[in-house]
């Protein structure tokens, strides 16, 4: 559990604010996040780069609600976004367009064209393919274009093979065995300015190992490209950091990683980018929930709450673990119970067999390290409205997102 998240006198509390007042004042489920750890989360990527010249790109996927992006834009952060609508997201939140990267692997013609003219700093290119669009988009509206090669370095992750990356099997990247063949042709295309090496091998990373196997491959076609005469001007590793879900895990050390990072680059004037999401907003913030019954079976007992699959879907689609605790402890003991939601679906649970608080119909909990890849992933599955979201500044909070009335269901239909 982050520290904004505590007890104090058996009431949680996020930076000081009672988070029962939260849940009383705008019902649950409701995210809950805390500015204060978003933000020593951005300025300890940000501070660990020192006199290295670097931009560190907020992956907007994470948690794209605008009061977050303001707020990480204001601290000086950068932006990686994977879609047309994320750049209209971080645009609107204020964002200079000159520090967003543009990822992913099926960039459309319309997010192309909307991108250059927005003045994006660098697009990821995935295949020879889309070089071939950018570069005649490019040329229709009369601009030149900055690309990076998302090289895909045949490197394990180890993590859920949903969120693996770097692998030959998977949809993202170039072989490292076409990579100097494509930015050859990258930079035959008139329009392109092929100045940058990206990668990105997965997400939910504890052990950095990979990384640093990944950063050791890419620092060397750097050099081998430099000598072929291909002008990179800087070297975007992606993101991937993971956080501790369970009081076992160990998140990764920021600084020592970067500082890693920083080493085996050293030299070679190169600016350094990394696109952190998940270890920026994940352990700030939390779901809160309500209890509605306790339910008994011949097999097992069950805790029905208010948050369903269609409010945070990672431990049905990931089977991820979330820690589930009372906002009001009492010394009543633990049960061994599934926590799962309304929604008419046995994959809609929180938790399965798990020892827990023992809690009662009324009572609220809080679902913890819920920030990222939480309200993003929230549908109308079961026509639920989404939930509202909550920022704690200091003792103070305001509501960053309303909830979703039944009005809001049938918008557009």
């Amino acid at each position: 559990m982050h520290p904004s998240f505590h007890y104090q006198q058996d009431t949680l509390l996020c930076d000081g604010v009672d988070l029962a007042d939260i849940a009383a004042s705008q019902g649950t489920p409701c995210y809950v996040y805390s500015k204060k750890a978003i933000l020593d989360q951005f300025h300890a990527y940000d501070r660990a780069f020192g006199e290295q010249r670097h931009k560190v790109c907020y992956a907007v996927k994470a948690n794209s609600n605008l009061g977050l992006l303001r707020l990480l834009n204001e601290a000086g952060a950068g932006f990686d976004i994977v879609s047309g609508g994320e750049l209209f997201r971080v645009l609107k939140a204020g964002a200079d367009p000159a520090k967003v990267v543009f990822s992913g692997v099926g960039k459309t013609a319309a997010e192309v064209e909307y991108a250059i003219n927005s003045g994006i700093h660098t697009f990821n290119c995935e295949s020879a393919a889309e070089l071939e669009l950018i570069d005649s988009i490019a040329a229709r509206l009369g601009k030149k274009v900055r690309v990076a090669l998302r090289v895909n370095p045949d490197v394990d992750a180890a993590t859920h093979p949903y969120i693996s990356t770097g692998l030959r099997e998977h949809k993202f990247g170039i072989d490292m065995s076409e990579v100097e063949r494509v930015y050859a042709r990258a930079k035959s295309l008139p329009r392109l300015i092929p100045e940058g090496v990206s990668c990105h091998i997965g997400s939910q990373l504890l052990d950095t190992k990979p990384m640093m196997e990944a950063i050791d491959k890419m620092v060397a076609l750097v050099d081998r490209l430099r000598a072929d005469g291909v002008p990179i001007k800087h070297l975007d590793l992606g993101g991937g950091l993971g956080v501790a879900y369970t009081p076992e895990q160990v998140a990764p050390d920021i600084a020592g990683f970067i500082g890693q990072m920083v080493a085996k680059a050293a030299g070679r004037d190169l600016e350094l980018m990394i696109e952190p999401g998940r270890s920026i907003v994940g352990e700030a913030g939390t779901l809160l929930t309500r209890v509605l019954y306790r339910k008994m079976t011949p097999q097992k007992e069950f805790v029905v709450v208010d948050a369903a699959m269609n409010d945070l879907i990672r431990p049905s689609l990931y089977q991820s673990h979330h820690e589930i605790i009372p906002l009001r402890r009492n010394p009543l003991g633990t049960i061994m119970a599934d926590v799962v939601g309304p929604v008419c679906e046995s994959g809609d649970f929180l938790a399965r067999d798990r020892k827990m608080a023992n809690v009662f119909p009324g009572d609220y909990l809080a679902v913890l390290t819920a920030g990222a890849y939480g309200f993003v992933q929230a549908s109308n599955y079961n026509s639920r409205p989404r939930p509202a979201e909550v920022l704690v500044d200091g003792g103070a909070w305001s509501v960053i997102r309303r909830r979703e009335t039944l009005e809001d269901l049938v918008r557009g239909e």
